[in-house]
């Protein structure tokens, strides 16, 4: 991945939580239904089975598409206005008010979004998904006071969600409070090893300060190095050189770093900035 890409992806609110990869199993709480494996067991020497008639065959019943269904399958293959048309067919709760914030986030819609997603919390105020998803609206516009209060209401309802101290540790980051947005990555490691190799939902722009981006990149690399991806660490590593946020001195001094330095990757890194 480019570097500008990834910086892109930075802020990796990635996750509008509990969204998965928007498949409608995840996206709802219906499920696609499917049929299930047959293994056939035919005995030894049998004669063949009498050819089944197709007026024998039974078909199941499927139930009508609701709305809501329909709307879920639409944002599965990324037709979001499509899908908010068929959502607004449907009743309207506190998950459905969410889906529809989730498909105008994605449209970079963020004031049809927040509205969603405050209508969802108006009717399930306990609900840390929602809270999540308003939080990554409130760091898109730069709010990130109003961001933290959401991912801290969050995090006390679902303690165990690594998504929304993820989401949490990048803000503060981006409020310069390095230690505590530390702390609150290495919360989301722990309850998931594999957080950083998540990049699932949708993503809000990153900041654009600099020292905004090269903090979170230090950081991001941190995060890389205790989930064992020492190639992702290289490449925030790279980017916060690029941004000035660090220096090759700071990088081999940073105990966090110790396992990458027999890396020739990680030589060549700072190589390159020696000859800049």
């Amino acid at each position: 991945m480019c570097s500008s890409r990834r910086s892109r992806l930075l802020l990796a609110l990635t996750a509008i939580s509990a969204l998965g990869a928007f498949t409608p199993a995840t996206f709802s709480e219906t499920s696609i239904l499917s049929l299930p494996q047959i293994s056939a067991q035919i005995p030894q020497e049998s004669p063949p089975p009498a050819a089944v008639q197709p007026s024998q065959v039974v078909l199941p019943q499927q139930p009508p598409t609701t709305p809501e269904e329909l709307g879920d399958s639409l944002m599965e293959h990324q037709r979001y206005q499509a899908a908010i048309a068929a959502y607004q067919q449907a009743p309207r709760t506190a998950i459905l008010w969410n889906k529809m914030g989730i498909a105008y986030q994605l449209m970079f819609n963020a004031e049809q979004a927040q509205h969603c997603y405050e209508a969802s919390l108006r009717l399930d105020r306990k609900n840390a998904r929602v809270m999540n998803n308003l939080g990554t609206i409130y760091d898109s516009e730069k709010e990130y006071s109003n961001a933290e209060r959401m991912y801290r209401k969050a995090v006390k309802i679902d303690p165990r969600s690594a998504v929304i101290f993820k989401n949490l540790g990048t803000n503060l980051l981006v409020q310069r409070k390095y230690t505590k947005g530390w702390d609150a990555y290495q919360t989301a490691l722990a309850i998931d090893p594999n957080i950083f190799k998540s990049n699932v939902g949708p993503h809000i722009q990153n900041p654009t300060s600099a020292g905004e981006r090269g903090a979170m990149n230090y950081y991001m690399a941190k995060g890389c190095v205790r989930a064992g991806q020492n190639d992702c660490a290289i490449d925030y590593l790279r980017m916060a050189l690029n941004e000035g946020f660090t220096n090759p001195r700071k990088i081999q001094a940073d105990t966090e770093f110790a396992g990458l330095r027999s890396l020739p990757a990680f030589q060549q890194l700072l190589a390159e900035q020696k000859q800049q």
